[in-house]
């Protein structure tokens, strides 16, 4: 006799039998979603649709549409583009395929081996990921012994996993395959390849593109926009990463463990301060340039990137007065929502912009003005008696997240700004097939400056964090390639000290708290880095910004 399980959707209780899986409710339940149901959230953890169910639950479907949803969608279509590739190259004419950068709404890979990588490759390559998908072949998983995986792949030549497990804690390790093809992913897959129809592969410098859907466009393909600026200070803190021989997770703990981390602080450091000069020297040759305009998403370090580029400033005869856009932001309560009713600050509406243009006009006529300071514990802006006035050679750094949108500053001419954009562009790879996202970065930052400076608990920053998410997407990444010079804030070595500060934050959230699921992830994600503490990290450091012990007032 077959035991039945009541299986609670939404408001509806339905059975099931016995040894059915999550796959086969989901087909029963399909036809009620627009978009491919790819996990479920099974009595408030996410689990993998392949796996059977053992007890009466609840659950609910995660689609493609949603942040979970198509990140195993994306880590998927990953897998099988491997697969694919070592179908058609050979193993034995592949060195290393590596994810390097984010770009474009895809990623960016290069190829080192005993291959020509041409535009006849890579149809090929495409062509025969739709042979996969049509075979619907099953993604199987494996748990093994962490020493097993160690010798798996040093015998696949995956050397980065190789190295990456020697610092793993837990006792096992996840290992999908299709059809023989064994790879480790930081996260959950689809339960084959049938699911993956939508992928495109393009031909890019040295490399090429593997373009996906976003969550806003499930089942769409963008086409590729190359983003020249972007992809050469990526490609500029990718030298960086190999001259301290460190591209991935597994190297920089190599490194921390055998007592070299300080002299890699150190070189990092001393790379961001020369690029910082570069710039400061660039904006003291255009003499017509008065307002330095600093933007990027949130958590990029814009507050002390402003505060060190003002030093270099000085250095080359000038004198920079620095102003904080979110100085400007209207009095809390009278914040734009979004759709859900909480406050939206990413906006353009958040920032009284009136006031802004007003003060900026009056300081570059010579004009004194008595210059806000936004109180985020009460909410207010406040004036305490700071009047500012500019001189002859006086020049405005002004750094916040709209900075490159000109509806911010309408009243002053594009000759009078000088735009850079700034962002946490991470080139450190967990492995040479898993990127840590940049958003992951900035959201650990947010996260320990929130909880030290701001007053903000763990669990508002990522409830928070898909509104913040959503306004960079509509109000900064669009502008980006405006900017006159990029320059990425992220540190090599951040994550490995971030990592003592954001943990007991993580920790603190309840488990039946609905951020608990992200809060487990990011602690997941957390345990491939040994830690480091701070103590010699210069105080003028960009992360000061988040971990405290700065020299500036941040």
């Amino acid at each position: 006799m077959f035991e039945e399980y009541e299986i609670r959707i939404g408001d509806e209780v339905k059975k099931y039998k016995d040894g059915v899986t999550f796959i086969d409710i989901a087909k029963d339940n399909q036809d009620k979603y627009a978009y491919d149901i790819v996990l479920v959230m099974k009595d408030g953890k996410l689990s993998e649709l392949f796996k059977k169910v053992t007890k009466n639950c609840s659950i609910e479907f995660i689609t493609t549409a949603t942040a979970p949803g198509i990140e195993t969608y994306r880590r998927s279509v990953k897998l099988l583009m491997m697969k694919a590739f070592y179908d058609v190259a050979g193993a034995e004419n592949i060195k290393k395929i590596v994810i390097q950068y984010s770009i474009s709404k895809g990623f960016y890979f290069t190829v080192d081996g005993n291959i020509d990588l041409t535009e006849e490759l890579l149809e090929k390559v495409e062509s025969r990921m739709r042979q996969l998908v049509d075979e619907d072949l099953p993604i199987n998983k494996r748990s093994i012994s962490v020493n097993r995986a160690i010798a798996l792949f040093k015998r696949h030549k995956m050397y980065d996993k190789e190295k990456l497990f020697k610092f793993r804690r837990a006792s096992n390790v996840n290992v999908y395959s299709i059809k023989g093809f064994e790879d480790y992913y930081y996260g959950y897959m689809v339960p084959s390849t049938g699911y993956l129809k939508y992928f495109k592969l393009y031909k890019y410098e040295e490399g090429f593109v593997l373009q996906l859907p976003v969550k806003e466009s499930p089942n769409t393909v963008q086409e590729f926009n190359p983003q020249r600026k972007l992809f050469n200070v990526l490609r500029e803190s990718g030298r960086w990463s190999d001259m301290l021989d460190i591209s991935n997770v597994g190297s920089l703990n190599e490194q921390i463990s055998q007592g070299r981390i300080n002299d890699i602080i150190l070189v990092q450091e001393a790379l961001q301060e020369k690029k910082i000069a570069e710039i400061a020297s660039n904006i003291a040759a255009c003499r017509d340039k008065k307002f330095i305009m600093i933007a990027g998403p949130s958590s990029s370090g814009k507050t002390t990137f402003s505060h060190r580029l003002s030093v270099q400033l000085r250095v080359n005869g000038l004198t920079p007065h620095t102003i904080g856009v979110d100085d400007y932001f209207v009095d809390r309560e009278l914040s734009p929502k979004d759709e859900f009713g909480n406050y939206n600050f990413e906006v353009l509406e958040a920032l009284d912009v009136e006031k802004f243009n007003q003060d900026m006009q009056a300081l570059e006529n010579g004009k004194e003005v008595q210059m806000p300071t936004y109180n985020f514990i009460t909410g207010k802006r406040e004036y305490n008696g700071n009047i500012m006035k500019l001189g002859k050679d006086d020049i405005l750094v002004i750094e916040g997240i709209h900075g490159l949108n000109d509806k911010l500053s309408y009243s002053l001419s594009r000759e009078s700004k000088y735009k850079i954009y700034i962002s946490a562009l991470t080139t450190l790879n967990i492995d040479e097939h898993n990127r840590i996202p940049t958003t992951d970065g900035r959201l650990i930052r947010r996260l320990v400056r929130d909880a030290r400076t701001r007053g903000i608990s763990a669990v508002d920053t990522i409830s928070r964090w898909q509104s913040v998410r959503n306004g960079e997407e509509s109000h900064i990444f669009p502008f980006q390639e405006e900017a006159d010079i990029m320059f990425n804030s992220a540190l090599i070595y951040e994550l490995s000290v971030l990592k003592q500060y954001a943990e007991p934050i993580l920790f603190g959230i309840p488990q039946d708290a609905p951020e608990y699921v992200e809060a487990k992830r990011l602690l997941k994600f957390l345990d491939y880095f040994l830690g480091i503490d701070s103590t010699n990290i210069p105080n003028n450091s960009l992360l000061r910004e988040f971990i405290g012990g700065g020299c500036f007032n941040v």
